[in-house]
């Protein structure tokens, strides 16, 4: 047995050879690129199983935007009568939903991959970092789908008006869909890391979220807090500024806040860069624990 082992070790060619991670900071981010092939059948994977054996399939990227759309439009809108800054209601509860959706979906999906993959992570080696990516990258083209309904109200909208704006502001949205990205990424696989031990995670994840969409200008505008005791905490949520420059990419309306928007990416930086040394460590071990 041991002859056999020295002639396959001297004569042998190894395509691929396992070894534990030198440390803490060793991330390995080249071998996600060597194994891209896989990331884009995960991504083809996460979206056509989201909705396999539903009636209506991809249609839900249409419905739900809109059904949210309406209930704002009631609720905020109507009974609240809260105001829109000179935004057409529809466009302003649209837009920000759009962006929204695309967070809260890579934060919850990516914030149970430990748990939800252990059975593949058990059988196979890859990278382990490909599957929050592939879903982050799955969940672009729900965002670019609901992008496609908020455009074509934007125009029908325009159509009855007469005005459509379209300005060197929306250069940045490219820019803002990548920091909502990154940010929910990092704290997605932050979070997975912590279910791994924590179970408690998984039911607190999605209260969570909903109670975040409150406290993020998505169905209000900040300036609308004006001059009341909690606006600052709102001020300080890193997604108020994104959510704020989107509108204002979209439609052209108030102002970016620049300062803002350097303290969110350096918020979203942060986070990614601590998700990513997180989930490094406990990938080495969560086996033992999931």
């Amino acid at each position: 047995m041991s002859h056999n082992t020295e002639n396959i070790s001297k004569h042998g060619h190894w395509d691929l050879i396992l070894e534990p991670k030198a440390g803490l900071f060793d991330l390995q981010l080249r071998e996600v690129w060597k194994y891209r092939d896989l990331l884009w059948l995960f991504v083809k994977r996460d979206f056509s199983a989201q909705y396999k054996q539903t009636i209506l399939g991809p249609l839900w990227h249409f419905i739900q935007p809109i059904f949210t759309t309406i209930v704002f439009l009631l609720v905020f809108g109507k009974i609240a009568n809260i105001p829109t800054d000179g935004i057409p209601p529809v466009l302003f509860y649209m837009s920000g939903i759009s962006i929204w959706n695309y967070f809260s979906a890579c934060l919850t999906a990516t914030s149970n991959t430990f748990v939800a993959n252990a059975g593949i992570f058990g059988k196979v080696y890859f990278p382990r970092l490909v599957i929050p990516l592939s879903v982050v990258l799955s969940n672009i083209v729900k965002f670019g789908i609901q992008f496609l309904l908020l455009l074509t109200a934007m125009a029908w909208i325009a159509f009855k008006t007469g005005h459509f704006y379209f300005g060197a502001g929306w250069l940045l949205i490219p820019l803002l869909v990548i920091m909502m990205a990154g940010l929910g990424l990092g704290l997605g696989i932050l979070i997975s890391s912590l279910t791994t031990k924590y179970r408690d995670f998984n039911v607190l994840i999605g209260f969570a979220v909903q109670l975040l969409m409150y406290a993020t200008p998505v169905a209000y505008p900040l300036s609308y807090l004006k001059g009341k005791s909690f606006a600052a905490w709102i001020a300080w949520n890193p997604l108020t500024p994104v959510i704020e420059a989107f509108r204002f990419a979209l439609f052209g309306t108030g102002t970016v806040d620049s300062a803002g928007l350097l303290y969110s990416a350096g918020i979203i930086a942060a986070l990614l860069f601590l998700g990513l040394l997180v989930f490094n460590k406990v990938e080495r071990t969560f086996m033992d624990t999931v």
